[in-house]
């Protein structure tokens, strides 16, 4: 099997840059749709609009949950309202929303994130939930967003914690990476993790943990720094193609195991997905040193070491299986692991790992 990268044709990053919106997707098309988060509506359309010049564009407000529900009804907006670049503005969902509108449609599409929660931009995936938030599938598309345009003015003024949950998302994509290499599993792109895909991945590591605390506290003062550029970039592009050459394995299964309990639904992807790189390094009896230096990052930004964290107040037996067993399903990540991983095995990784944030703690 081939080895294969994917990414974007054109990744765009700057203060400011919004306002060139319609710019740079004229350049591959000419009327625009564009989905955007209800929240971040006030803040981003006067800048758009200002770019926008005799340009025609359509709006539409994303309904809150990427699922073939809302991916169908905008589909029916988009029929109605016209438009031939589908432009997604808002967080993951909304991204992966438009990714899959334009995937079903046949039209361009560009990518617009207000946050750097997660590396959802990039990728050549959308992640369908069911009405009610629950993890459905993942829906592989047959290219990336052919634009990825990030205003890091708007995504340094977004609160912190969606930030911390770029870098959970993020602290995934090299220890699910290297698992996939040392696997040999394919990647998200149907090919084999390429030593470029790799460096990535390493890169968007070291970058969390060199810049991570500083562009947090920066964040949670509403400004940008060099920190705070290098980590929107590592959130949303390193990890974007890392995660997506690179491959995915235990971190991300964990996170979809983790959805099908009801308190842990008012969390972020990220977060949830930081618990499951500590769950997937107990997995792989990684060394203490790791464990511990994950464990450090994941506090000093906030984010989930323990399942008190999430919400998991009660540690129910039945319910920790009934993750296991979902983490274990056919067909999802963990199956990328370099050895056999049974539903016995997450569900003792699931309490060790929340053993070791307490005592960590």
């Amino acid at each position: 099997m081939a080895k294969i990268i994917g990414s974007p044709t054109r990744y765009i990053q700057g203060r400011g840059e919004l306002v060139n919106l319609a710019k740079h997707a004229g350049t591959i098309g000419e009327n625009m749709f564009i989905l955007v988060d209800k929240f971040v509506k006030p803040l981003v359309m006067p800048s758009v609009e200002a770019g926008m010049g005799d340009k025609k564009f359509e709006v539409e407000e994303f309904g809150g949950e990427c699922s073939m529900t809302e991916i169908n009804r905008v589909i029916e907006v988009l029929k109605e309202k016209g438009g031939d670049v589908v432009v997604g503005i808002g967080g993951g969902k909304t991204h992966d929303t438009a990714k899959a509108v334009g995937y079903y449609t046949g039209k361009p599409v560009v990518i617009v994130p207000t946050i750097a929660s997660t590396d959802a931009p990039c990728s050549a995936l959308s992640v369908i939930y069911t009405d009610e938030g629950v993890f459905e599938k993942y829906l592989f598309l047959p290219s990336n967003p052919n634009i990825v345009l990030v205003d890091t003015d708007i995504v340094s003024k977004a609160p912190a914690r969606l930030l911390a949950a770029g870098i959970g998302d993020a602290l995934a994509t090299y220890f699910e990476a290297r698992a996939c290499a040392q696997s040999q599993a394919s990647n998200c792109v149907g090919g084999k993790p390429t030593k470029t895909a790799l460096a990535l991945a390493k890169l968007c590591y070291e970058t969390l943990l060199e810049d991570g605390v500083a562009a947090y506290l920066a964040v949670k003062n509403k400004v940008c720094t060099k920190a705070v550029e290098n980590i929107i970039e590592a959130n949303t592009y390193l990890s974007g193609i890392g995660f997506e050459s690179g491959g995915l394995a235990a971190a991300h299964a964990v996170h979809n195991g983790l959805t099908a309990i009801e308190a842990t639904h008012k969390f972020y992807h990220g977060e949830k997905v930081a618990f499951g790189v500590l769950v997937q390094l107990v997995l792989e009896n990684a060394p203490k040193e790791e464990i511990e230096e994950v464990v450090t990052l994941c506090q000093e930004v906030g984010l989930p070491t323990t399942l008190a964290d999430l919400d998991v107040t009660e540690i129910k037996p039945e319910e920790i299986m009934a993750v296991a067993e979902t983490v274990c399903a056919p067909g999802d990540t963990v199956g990328n692991m370099p050895f056999e991983v049974t539903p016995e095995d997450v569900y003792a990784a699931i309490l060790a790992a929340n053993e070791i944030g307490e005592y960590l703690a």
